[in-house]
């Protein structure tokens, strides 16, 4: 028998697993930085290979889902985070963090390509949006959670091994509930992958993966560097990531009754609106009016994710898990392109900085604001591309979900 809650909460932990991973990666770069001598631009790689990571094993678990199901991805998954969480903590060069890095993606891309899908096989209409925020949620929320134990851990002296080692507790918690349940028969779409792949060179589609390039670019481009660019800035780099995602966290359990009265479309226009202008806002203030500007970029992102891939679940239901995958791949792959772009951004506004004489506090803030307001070009496209898709979609038919069960 089929134990819905329990494989759904193993999934939120799976989830929790991921955000641990990048909020405390986050949260020791400036760590690694000193202690191991790496530049912007190397840090810039080793995120590279957390983003990366997740594509691959999206795409490859979105193919062989209908055949081998979501149980034998999210084994991989457990063993993909355990080996790549040991070797961060036992690591002594660059070369061991790019592929721990790449491992821990692995297993973050596997809980994506094996839960996403599950979620969209037991829901219908509204409902997949509703628990696709739900699920999602998660992943803020456990930003939240590992941004204050790293601030906690960092003030406490701990050492950047000790909090990587963290990681392990909702990894372990995940393997305990998902060990011995059965999943839910994946529901299946016409013509097989042959289906899933011809729904792919549809325009819609092809439009959505070029919309989640800039979607994820925007939440986890300035994310990943919080800790870096806004050093000197008067509020507590942490403190503001905590902030960001605390307010994801509530927007997305709320997405599914935000989405029903504004429609998918229509929120992302608007998020796109409000990323744009919190990254502004960031690039530009100082002291606690970055808190506020954390406020405004926060409700920006919230909906991006879920409902990007909720899109593709209503009004794509041919391309199946395969779909979702793939848009979800395609968005980590373009974070992780970007990532040595805006390390070597940073490396390049701190040089400008000190050209211009500036010394200190005075080149952390220089540096960040000029890096922020360079990310902030990414919603800034947004707005156009979801004010294309909303008059696009606006006399579109909604297609009727694939869910069977």
């Amino acid at each position: 028998m089929v134990n819905d809650k329990r494989l759904f909460y193993a999934s939120c932990f799976a989830l929790i697993t991921t955000a641990f991973s990048f909020s405390i990666r986050a949260g020791i770069m400036p760590q690694l930085e000193s202690e191991l001598g790496l530049s912007g631009t190397q840090l810039g790689f080793i995120n590279q290979m957390w983003f990366w990571g997740f594509p691959i094993s999206m795409i490859i678990g979105g193919m062989i889902y209908h055949k081998v199901g979501g149980a034998i991805i999210m084994q991989f998954a457990f063993f993909a985070h355990a080996i790549g969480i040991l070797l961060t903590i036992f690591a002594g060069s660059y070369f061991i963090l790019l592929l721990s890095s790449l491992l821990i993606g692995l297993g973050n891309g596997c809980t994506e390509a094996a839960c996403n899908p599950m979620i969209a096989d037991a829901y219908k209409g509204n409902k997949i949006s509703k628990m696709l925020n739900r699920f999602h949620m998660w992943f803020p929320g456990g930003i939240l959670v590992g941004s204050l134990l790293s601030q906690a851990m960092t003030s406490m002296g701990w050492s950047w091994q000790m909090q990587v080692g963290i990681i392990l507790i909702p990894t372990v918690i995940y393997a305990y509930l998902f060990f011995g349940q059965k999943w839910p028969v994946p529901s299946t779409t016409e013509g097989g992958l042959s289906g899933n792949f011809s729904s792919m060179f549809k325009p819609l589609f092809i439009f959505i993966l070029i919309c989640m390039c800039f979607t994820a670019i925007s939440e986890f481009g300035p994310n990943n560097w919080v800790p870096i660019t806004l050093q000197g800035s008067g509020a507590t780099p942490m403190l503001v990531m905590a902030l960001t995602f605390g307010l994801m966290t509530v927007a997305r359990y709320f997405g599914g009754e935000v989405v029903a009265k504004f429609d998918t479309t229509g929120v992302l226009l608007g998020s796109a609106v409000l990323a744009t202008l919190g990254l502004y806002l960031l690039s530009s203030q100082s002291g606690g009016m970055v808190y506020i500007a954390a406020i405004v970029y926060g409700l920006g992102i919230a909906y991006f994710w879920p409902n990007m891939i909720g899109f593709t679940a209503r009004y794509i239901p041919e391309s199946g898990a395969l779909g979702m995958s793939i848009v979800g791949a395609m968005g980590m792959f373009a974070s992780g392109l970007v990532m040595p772009i805006f390390g070597g951004l940073i490396d390049k506004n701190r040089e400008i900085a000190a050209e211009q004489g500036l010394t200190g506090d005075a080149i952390d803030i220089a540096t960040g604001q000029m890096t922020l307001s360079t990310m902030a070009l990414v919603p800034l496209a947004l707005i156009v591309l979801f004010g294309i898709l909303y008059f696009w979609m606006r006399n579109k038919s909604e297609v009727a979900p694939a869910a069977a069960h």
